[in-house]
C-alpha cells in the first residue's frame, strides 16, 4: 500500500472521528428527544384542595338515600313528580365557611366536615315551599339542618322554583292539544298539523309575584338544524301556576301582530277570512336557514398543537399546578365554573373566582321576545356544560375531566370530558426586544398560558368559559358567545328591534351581561382599594421659565367606603384600580393586584323597572364590598321566576361600609349588546364576541416574575443562534419529530340527553 493511500485513509478516519465527536457533543446539549417528562412539581398536593371538591357520584347517591329515609315525607323522583308532590331538585357541595377553610389550609386546623347542599321542592304540604338542607357528614350522612330561613330570611315561596322537565312536558302536551282545535289555520299558515312544531320557553313568567304565566314561541322543527331561526308567527301564553296540571290552560294566542282568546277564536277568524295569514312552506333539511352541515368536502388538516415531552402541568383530583400556579376547580350545577385558592409561587392571590349569572335580555314586537329576560343560572349553566369535542372545542391533546351532577333525578349523571385543561401557545411574544444600538442582542419569551375551559349550551346559546393563567402572575377571565340567535317572526315594524336575517325571521336585539365574584386576597386577607388615573398640569419649564409644558401627573386616591367603590355600568372606570396590601414591595409601593375590565356592555335595565332589583348587580361594571359569609352570591336561581320580589338583591350588599384594610370582594359585570345580522346565520361567531377581565400584578413583585421562565430566549451577535444549548428555539427541529400518538376520536355527549 502506497504512502499516499495510507495518508488518505488516515485523513478519512480522522474526519469520521471528528464528525462523531461533534454529534455526541451536540446530543449532550440537546434534550433527549421524545422522552416524556413529568411536569415539575412546585408544591406537594396532599389532598387539601379536596375541601373545595364537587360532590362525587357516590356522595350524591348517599345523600339521596339519606333524604329518602330521614325526612318523614314521601319523595317522588323529580323527573316524574307533579307540582303537587315532593322531590329533590338538585344537590351541590356545601363549601365550608372561609375562616374554617383558612384555618385548615394555613394554620394546621382540623379539616372542616364535608357536607352537601340539598334543595327540595315540597309541593305536598299545607304551605308548599322550597327548602334548602345541609346534609353531612359525607360520605356517610348522619344529620341535616334546614338553612333556608338563615340564608333568605324566611321560607322560599313555591312559585319561585325552576320549571322542571316534567312541567315542560306537560305544557307541551297542553299546547299541542289546543293546536288541534285550529287544523285549517295550521295547514294554511305552516303546512302543519301541529305535531311537527316545537316550543321555546321565555322567562320570567308574568308581571307580579306569584304569577306562573309563560309565553311559548312556536317554530318549525327540522331534524339536525337549529329550529330557533324558523318561527311560524304563533305564540301562546300558558298559565301553569296551579299545583294540579289538569287546571292549566292557554290564556292568550298571538299570531302575526294580533291577539286571540283561544285557538278556537283563531280558527274562527281564519275560517271567516278575517285573518291575514303568511303561508309558510315546510322547511327542507337541505335548505333550512340554520343548517350547520358542511358545504364542502374536508380539506387538508390545519395546524396541530402538541407537547413534545408531555404536558407541563399536573391535574390531580380537583387540583392543578403549572409553572408556579396552583388552584382548585369545580362546577356548580346552576352557576357554572368556580375556582378556589388560586396561588402563584405559593402565595394566595384569589380565594374564590366564580361565575355568578348570565343575563340575556331581548327586545321584539312579539310578546315572547319582548318579555324575555333569561337568567341562565336558573336553567343550569353547570348542568348543561356538556362533553367537549376533542380537537375543536379544546386542543386534541388537552386533558379532559368528567363532571357529575344530580338535578331532577334520584341518580347522578356524568357529563364526560366536559371540562378541559391545556397549555396554549398564543403565537405571540409575551415580551421581546431586538437591540440594534450599543450592543446587539435579542431577548424574548413566548406567551404560553394555561387554560381551563368549559362550554355551556343554554337553549340556543353556547357560552365558552375560559380562565387563563399567565407567566407574569396575571389571571385572565374570558367568555365567548356563540350558538344560535333567538328570533321572532318578522311582522309590522320588526326591524325597530333587530335585523331581518331570513324570509320571515327577525334577529332580535339583546344584551348579554355576565357577572363574576372575585374574592381577592392580595398578600393576605386585609386589603384596601386604590384608584390611579392621569391629569395634565400646566407648568413653566423649570430651566428657563419661558415656555409652558403640559405635564401628565398621577392622581392616586384611596376609596374608603362601598358607595365610592360601586362604579355604574356605562361610566368610565379609573384606568388603574387595584386591591392593595398594607405591605410594600422592594421599592416601597404597596403590593397590589390591578383589575382591568374588557367589556362592551349594553344598557342596564332601568332602575324603575319592577324587576330591576333582581338583576341589580348589572347596575355596576365593578362593585367592591366587604366580604360576608351571609352574602355568598350576587343573585339566586329563584330570582328568575319571581324577579318582582327577588330572593337575593345585590343592591342591598352596598351599604357604605368601610373598605379600608378589610377582606374585600370585587363583583364584576362584563357584556355586550348584540344586534343580530346576516352574518349571524347560521351561528353567531366568537370573533368580536368576547369580553372579560384581567387580574394583573401591580407592584406585587419587585420585577416581572416571567424572567425566571425556563422558556426565555436570549442570544447576542457574539453567539451562535443556531446552537441548541444556547437557544431553546434551535432545539425545536428535533422536538418536532416527537408528534404524539393521538387517541382515537370519540364523542359520547348525546348519551345523557
Amino acid at each position: 500500500m502506497s504512502l499516499k493511500t495510507v495518508l488518505i485513509l488516515l485523513g478519512l478516519a480522522l474526519a469520521t472521528i471528528f464528525a462523531l465527536v461533534c454529534v455526541l457533543l451536540t446530543r449532550e446539549r440537546s434534550p433527549r428527544t421524545c422522552q416524556h417528562l413529568p411536569p415539575q412539581q412546585e408544591e406537594t398536593e396532599d389532598g387539601q384542595s379536596l375541601v373545595f371538591a364537587d360532590l362525587t357520584a357516590e356522595e350524591m347517591s348517599q345523600v339521596v338515600r339519606y333524604l329518602q329515609g330521614h325526612l318523614g315525607v314521601p319523595l317522588v323522583e323529580a323527573s316524574r313528580a307533579e307540582p303537587s308532590e315532593n322531590c329533590i331538585a338538585w344537590l351541590d357541595v356545601q363549601v365550608p365557611a372561609k375562616a374554617e377553610v383558612l384555618r385548615f389550609l394555613d394554620s394546621g386546623g382540623a379539616r372542616p366536615p364535608r357536607e352537601a347542599l340539598a334543595v327540595l321542592y315540597f309541593g305536598k304540604q299545607p304551605e308548599p315551599n322550597i327548602t334548602e338542607l345541609v346534609v353531612g357528614p359525607l360520605p356517610r350522612p348522619a344529620y341535616h339542618r334546614d338553612v333556608t330561613v338563615h340564608k333568605y330570611g324566611g321560607k322560599v315561596p313555591y312559585h319561585r322554583r325552576a320549571v322542571t322537565g316534567r312541567e315542560y312536558a306537560e305544557i307541551n302536551a297542553l299546547i299541542h292539544r289546543e293546536l288541534r282545535k285550529a287544523p285549517l289555520f295550521l295547514t294554511a299558515c305552516c303546512e302543519s298539523n301541529g305535531t311537527d312544531l316545537v316550543t321555546l320557553t321565555t322567562a320570567p313568567r308574568g308581571f307580579k309575584s306569584g304569577d306562573r304565566l309563560t309565553w311559548f314561541v312556536l317554530f318549525h322543527n327540522v331534524a339536525g338544524t337549529g329550529y330557533y331561526l324558523s318561527p311560524v308567527g304563533l305564540e301562546v301564553l300558558v298559565d301553569h301556576g296551579d299545583l294540579h296540571v289538569s287546571r292549566w290552560q292557554l290564556r292568550k294566542i298571538f299570531y302575526n301582530g294580533r291577539y286571540f282568546a283561544s285557538t278556537g277564536d283563531l280558527e274562527q277568524e281564519f275560517v271567516v277570512g278575517a285573518l291575514e295569514v303568511v303561508r309558510l312552506k315546510q322547511p327542507q333539511a337541505d335548505a333550512v336557514l340554520g343548517s350547520m352541515k358542511p358545504r364542502r368536502p374536508p380539506g387538508p388538516p390545519g395546524p396541530l398543537q402538541f407537547e413534545p415531552q408531555g404536558p407541563r402541568y399536573s391535574v390531580r383530583n380537583n387540583h392543578v399546578t403549572f409553572q408556579g400556579w396552583s388552584f382548585a376547580f369545580g362546577m356548580n350545577p346552576n352557576t357554572g365554573p368556580r375556582l378556589f385558592d388560586i396561588r402563584y409561587r405559593g402565595e394566595r392571590i384569589v380565594y374564590e373566582l366564580s361565575l355568578q349569572e348570565a343575563l340575556a335580555l331581548y327586545g321584539s314586537n312579539s310578546p315572547g321576545g319582548m318579555s324575555t329576560r333569561y337568567l341562565d343560572g336558573s336553567f343550569g349553566i353547570g348542568r348543561f356544560a356538556y362533553e367537549l369535542v376533542r380537537g375543536l372545542d379544546c386542543p386534541y391533546t388537552a386533558t379532559y375531566v368528567d363532571r357529575h351532577y344530580l338535578a331532577e333525578a334520584d341518580t347522578p349523571k356524568t357529563n364526560q370530558n366536559s371540562l378541559c385543561i391545556f397549555e396554549h401557545d398564543s403565537a405571540l411574544p409575551l415580551r421581546r426586544h431586538f437591540s440594534d444600538s450599543q450592543s446587539f442582542y435579542y431577548g424574548g419569551l413566548r406567551k404560553n398560558v394555561l387554560v381551563i375551559r368549559a362550554i355551556s349550551t343554554l337553549i340556543n346559546y353556547d357560552y365558552i368559559w375560559d380562565f387563563l393563567f399567565h407567566a407574569t402572575g396575571a389571571v385572565e377571565v374570558r367568555v365567548h358567545a356563540t350558538g344560535y340567535i333567538s328570533s321572532s317572526f318578522l311582522h309590522g315594524r320588526g326591524t325597530d328591534y333587530g335585523n331581518r336575517v331570513g324570509p320571515h325571521t327577525l334577529g332580535t336585539m339583546h344584551i348579554h351581561h355576565i357577572h363574576y365574584k372575585v374574592d381577592l386576597d392580595v398578600d393576605g386577607q386585609l386589603n384596601s382599594l386604590e384608584s390611579q388615573d392621569m391629569e395634565y398640569e400646566f407648568v413653566k419649564d423649570p430651566w428657563s421659565a419661558q415656555s409652558t409644558i403640559e405635564r401628565p401627573h398621577l392622581r392616586r386616591e384611596r376609596l374608603e367606603r362601598e358607595d365610592e367603590a360601586a362604579f355604574p355600568l356605562n361610566v368610565p372606570l379609573p384606568r388603574y384600580l387595584s386591591f392593595v396590601s398594607p405591605n410594600p414591595n422592594k421599592w416601597g409601593h404597596p403590593r397590589s393586584y390591578r383589575i382591568q375590565v374588557i367589556s362592551f356592555a349594553g344598557k342596564h335595565l332601568p332602575t324603575n323597572s319592577s324587576m330591576e332589583r333582581s338583576v341589580s348587580w348589572g347596575r355596576y361594571q365593578l362593585a367592591v364590598t366587604r366580604r360576608k359569609e351571609e352574602e355568598p352570591t350576587s343573585t339566586s336561581i329563584y330570582n328568575q321566576n319571581d324577579p318582582w320580589t327577588p330572593t337575593v338583591a345585590f343592591a342591598d350588599f352596598i351599604n357604605n361600609e368601610t373598605i379600608t384594610n378589610q377582606d374585600l370582594v370585587a363583583w364584576i359585570t362584563v357584556g355586550f349588546l348584540h344586534v343580530p345580522h346576516a352574518e349571524d346565520i347560521p351561528n353567531t361567531v366568537t370573533v368580536g364576541n368576547s369580553v372579560g377581565f384581567f387580574l394583573r400584578p401591580y407592584n406585587y413583585f419587585s420585577e416581572d416574575p416571567s424572567v425566571d421562565s425556563a422558556d426565555s430566549v436570549y442570544f447576542s451577535s457574539e453567539q451562535e443562534a443556531g446552537a441548541c444549548g444556547d437557544n431553546p428555539l434551535a432545539c425545536l427541529s428535533s422536538a418536532a419529530t416527537c408528534a404524539p400518538r393521538l387517541p382515537p376520536f370519540h364523542f359520547g355527549g348525546f348519551l345523557n340527553l
